[in-house]
């Protein structure tokens, strides 16, 4: 995991340092993805790679460009519009630290430089598989993916919930990117095979919801030091959660079921698959 994170990272800064133009948009695209976050999505890609027989060469154009879109993601939800957050990854959030029209500008440019980095040939990958990797990204991002969850999300302040409608509102705001690190990762494979396919977005489905109820979790149990980001914000925001329909107990217990589920989707894969089968592991125990 460190060696992965440490990868993703150095290409990170590569990708950004190549951007000519305003010196305070790149310190500010920096600053967005500076180091401190779990890179969970670019391990996700990298071991879905290893799983399938791949390399974590193959799978750095994947890796990296998830991360982008998820440090988008982040910049435009801390803005006063959307969550009005002012830490992130322990350190103030962009708009805080620069500026809101720098921070949109960042989300909008880190958003382009994913598919910029997917569209780069050089990655032994064919330009059919480019393209669905393209077209992979792009629906996970949009209105029927993060995107559109979050608008449910907005929606859904201050409403009553039922454990569906959360569901259906999770696997597209956190789980929809979650999956695409794992398809990504292994269509960076050329032998990569449909059936490798279905049962990786199958792990996916269930660590993207699982992921989501641990976040809740902590969200009520932990403190702002340890998470990098101010505790109970969704409490307070009056956000319906994994806790407040089924209660700490209930909710812990259904991240631990998610988590077997998703390796127990893994069952036709051989050692190659065991960071997955660790990764599900270590997303449900997470401390922060």
């Amino acid at each position: 995991m460190q060696a992965s994170r440490q990868r993703v990272n150095a290409r990170l800064w590569a990708a950004i340092a190549n951007e000519d133009g305003s010196a305070k948009l790149q310190d500010a695209m920096i600053h967005a993805c500076a180091d401190g976050g779990k890179r969970i999505r670019p391990l996700l890609a990298y071991a879905s790679a290893l799983a399938v027989g791949g390399t974590v060469e193959q799978a750095d154009a994947a890796a990296t460009a998830v991360e982008l879109i998820h440090c988008y993601s982040l910049v435009h939800d801390d803005l006063p519009a959307m969550d009005d957050d002012d830490l992130r990854r322990g350190k103030p959030t962009v708009h805080k630290a620069f500026d809101e029209a720098t921070a949109i500008l960042v989300g909008d440019a880190l958003q382009a430089l994913a598919f910029e980095l997917l569209c780069a040939s050089g990655s032994g990958v064919s330009g059919e598989q480019r393209l669905e990797m393209i077209s992979c990204l792009a629906t996970a991002a949009g209105a029927r993916g993060m995107v559109g969850g979050q608008a449910l999300d907005f929606e859904a302040v201050g409403e009553t919930q039922t454990l569906a409608q959360l569901e259906k509102m999770h696997s597209l705001k956190t789980g929809a990117l979650i999956r695409a690190a794992v398809r990504l990762g292994g269509l960076s494979h050329e032998q990569c095979s449909a059936e490798a396919l279905v049962s990786l977005d199958a792990y996916a489905a269930k660590l993207g919801l699982a992921f989501q109820v641990r976040d809740d979790i902590l969200d009520e149990i932990s403190d702002t030091a340890t998470l990098g980001k101010p505790q109970g914000s969704d409490s307070e925001a009056n956000k319906p959660t994994y806790l407040s329909l089924l209660g700490l107990e209930a909710a812990r217990a259904k991240a631990e079921a998610l988590a077997r589920e998703a390796t127990e989707a893994l069952e036709n894969f051989d050692e190659k698959a065991e960071p997955l089968r660790r990764l599900a592991d270590y997303i449900v125990e997470r401390l922060n």
